[in-house]
């Protein structure tokens, strides 16, 4: 997928490009959604979140983009109000569980290969797990976070 009248930022379907850090807020809302749902997972609601903050300011480097959403993630996670906890679980929850076969990002894809070389009891007991902590922490998703 190509954006008309810029560098190609998709180089083929499955290896994705990130633009020089420097154009991020001069591009497209279709082009920003484009790096958050490379950087994190396609999100909807990361994407309302998001986008526009992606426009809003320059970065010096992708990690310092990262940051900065983490930062907005953070800000949502001290909110006392309810729909702002919500809007959090609903972008946490983007995340597939661990060993989930059906994933939408190519990194958690590549994330999720190194996890499903195991047998069929490796990957029920992954499932139970995904279980024992979605039952202790209702509405989240444990998320490995490569900081």
């Amino acid at each position: 997928m190509l954006f008309p009248g810029r560098t190609a930022i998709l180089t083929t379907s499955m290896s994705y490009k990130l633009p020089p850090i420097s154009e991020v807020p001069n591009l497209s809302t279709e082009e920003r959604a484009a790096i958050l749902d490379q950087l994190f997972e396609p999100c909807t609601q990361l994407h309302t979140l998001s986008v526009s903050f992606l426009a809003s300011k320059p970065f010096s480097s992708y990690d310092d983009l990262v940051a900065s959403i983490g930062v907005q993630l953070t800000e949502l996670s001290e909110s006392t109000s309810t729909s702002d906890t919500a809007w959090l679980e609903s972008i946490l929850s983007a995340h597939p569980r661990l060993g989930e076969k059906k994933v939408d990002s190519e990194q958690s894809r590549a994330e999720q290969a190194q996890l499903n070389t195991g047998d069929e009891a490796e990957a029920q007991k992954l499932q139970a797990l995904n279980a024992e902590y979605e039952r202790t922490f209702p509405g989240l998703r444990y998320v490995q976070v490569p900081f």
